[in-house]
């Protein structure tokens, strides 16, 4: 028999990833599973179980290849005419939070669920973070194989 946990049984942790050094794409699967909830045994795809991910010096994230100069994003300004196009090499130099964010974004199901999951990742670009207080489990993405993420 299957057993559905309910909304005041799930409890929600908090993780630190240090970036320095990580592929964008190899930690944004990482961080998109822990805060859907898929490294507990107890996911569900149509409730929140997902924990609080903070990502600290992601100004310092590499891409591999060529990706640094040759990746496009696109956005729309909602204007006729209005697509712009941005590189991650121009993008890290005023937001460098939206270059995880929008791996991370694109790794969730769309709808309001994955709103709400995305609004459960921290990212900043420096060492310091204003969420010490929730003492966060760190994790090393360096030695993380992504097999080692489901816990008992």
């Amino acid at each position: 028999m299957t057993k559905f946990v309910k909304k005041d049984e799930i409890n929600s942790e908090w993780f630190e990833i240090d970036a320095t050094g990580a592929v964008v794409g190899r930690i944004a699967t990482v961080i998109s599973k822990i805060i859907r909830g898929k490294n507990k045994t107890t996911f569900t795809p149509h409730m929140d179980h997902g924990d609080f991910v903070v990502v600290k010096n992601v100004d310092q994230i590499k891409f591999t290849g060529s990706k640094f100069q040759n990746k496009k994003y696109y956005r729309h300004t909602g204007y006729p005419g209005g697509i712009k196009e941005s590189t991650p090499e121009k993008l890290i130099e005023k937001k460098p939070e939206e270059v995880l964010k929008l791996a991370v974004k694109r790794m969730l199901p769309s709808g309001a669920l994955a709103k709400k999951q995305l609004s459960k990742l921290k990212i900043y670009s420096g060492q310091d973070h204003p969420h010490s207080a929730q003492n966060p489990k760190i994790i090393d993405v360096s030695k993380l194989n992504e097999k080692n993420l489901v816990r008992n």
